[in-house]
């Protein structure tokens, strides 16, 4: 199991990143809650990790808090939510908003979430009240050439959107709802999560 990677990272395109770990290049996928405080190319970057092993693929999550890992780690163990849609959850509240939406059986947030619909936000909270750690609630609180990047970071927002479970038209129609101009692409995915939580 790969718990941890520190290294270099070379590249990001959301929910992706590249990071280089004394000549090896690992490909992580994470939620936009770390996505947005990752540190700028060529920096070193520490993330906790998952690795999801499937017969056609090796996958790696990565995330900069051990609370984000384990809430992710508690998600996928409910019958229906897989590694996607824990990403869409994660990208589309805190921790701790997450939390509090469960003790508060709070289904009419939930659904706001890429990929959540009512029989799943009701499954989330009867699974999980109860059930996430009294340490989520209160931590939650508180180099060589690559290859270029998509066209534009409003192709590059509506791509991440989709990635993360929202359907293209709700994609294309959330970041295309946003004021684009000189905006980068991360700053694109924020603002539309923002606008789709409304």
């Amino acid at each position: 199991m790969i718990g941890f990677l520190r290294g270099t990272l070379l590249a990001k395109k959301a929910p992706s990143l590249l990071v280089d770990v004394r000549g090896v290049g690992y490909e992580i996928d994470t939620p936009m809650s770390t996505f947005f405080k990752l540190p700028e190319i060529g920096a070193e970057v520490v993330l906790h990790t998952h690795l999801m092993v499937r017969e056609d693929a090796h996958a790696l999550y990565g995330f900069l808090s051990e609370d984000e890992r384990s809430l992710f780690r508690t998600l996928i163990r409910i019958s229906g939510i897989g590694a996607k849609l824990a990403l869409g959850i994660l990208s589309g509240m805190s921790a701790e908003e997450f939390h509090r939406c469960i003790q508060n059986q709070d289904t009419a947030r939930l659904v706001r979430l890429p990929g959540v619909g009512k029989r799943t936000a009701e499954r989330l909270i009867v699974e999980l009240r109860g059930r996430l750690s009294e340490s989520l609630a209160v931590q939650a609180s508180a180099a060589g050439e690559l290859p270029a990047l998509s066209e534009s970071p409003v192709q590059d927002a509506i791509s991440a959107l989709i990635s993360l479970g929202f359907k293209p038209p709700e994609a294309t129609a959330l970041v295309r709802s946003v004021p684009a101009d000189g905006k980068t692409s991360e700053e694109l995915i924020r603002l539309a999560l923002q606008a789709s939580a409304k």
